[in-house]
């Protein structure tokens, strides 16, 4: 698996695409609590719970994890 660093406007044109990707929410839960904001379809996985949610994160595709 590569691992590779986009910038916001990337990933921007692959929305704009509509490029097939899974959009990973790796807030903390407290940031969610402060913010009602979320990318549509976006999966949320705190990043010290990935192995319990990796069932939710489709193989067939990139996926793009962001966080505050």
């Amino acid at each position: 698996m590569a691992v590779q660093r986009i910038t916001a406007s990337e990933f921007k044109r692959m929305i704009d695409a509509r490029e097939p990707v899974t959009v990973i929410d790796a807030r903390s839960p407290q940031s969610w609590k402060s913010s009602d904001v979320q990318i549509p379809g976006s999966v949320r996985v705190p990043p010290d719970e990935v192995v319990p949610h990796l069932s939710e994160i489709p193989r067939d595709r990139p996926a793009v994890a962001y966080c505050t």
